[in-house]
């Protein structure tokens, strides 16, 4: 199991991925398309160009874990990135579960509680 903690930073690839690439491949993504370490101990979320398939690339510590999910039937909300589609969209964990689960993040929105900024 992947532990979500308050550190953990949840970054989701804009645009389409193409997942025929394993590890080595999506790192190599994380560093150079979402300037980012692959080995910070966060999570990076990919998906293909329909939206019927994602990976999950996460580092624990000792190895690199890739997850990966592909749905049946339908396709994911993947949110809107306007223009810039070679860069990352930062997520909360709990958005992350919403998007698993199915749930369109336009069409929800987080109450106006107060967060400390990053």
């Amino acid at each position: 199991m992947m532990p979500i903690g308050p550190a953990t930073r949840v970054y989701l690839a804009a645009g389409a991925t193409d997942l025929r690439k394993g590890f080595e491949g999506l790192s190599d993504l994380v560093q150079h398309r979402l300037q980012q370490d692959p080995l910070s101990g966060h999570l990076f979320v990919f998906a293909n160009r329909t939206k019927t398939r994602i990976k999950v690339l996460y580092w624990d510590g000792t190895g690199t874990w890739l997850c990966a999910k592909r749905l049946a039937k339908g396709s994911f909300h993947w949110p809107r990135t306007g223009a810039e589609e070679t860069g990352a969209l930062r997520l909360l964990a709990e958005e992350l579960t919403l998007l698993l689960s199915g749930i369109d993040l336009e069409q929800t929105r987080p109450r106006a509680w107060w967060r400390k900024a990053a």
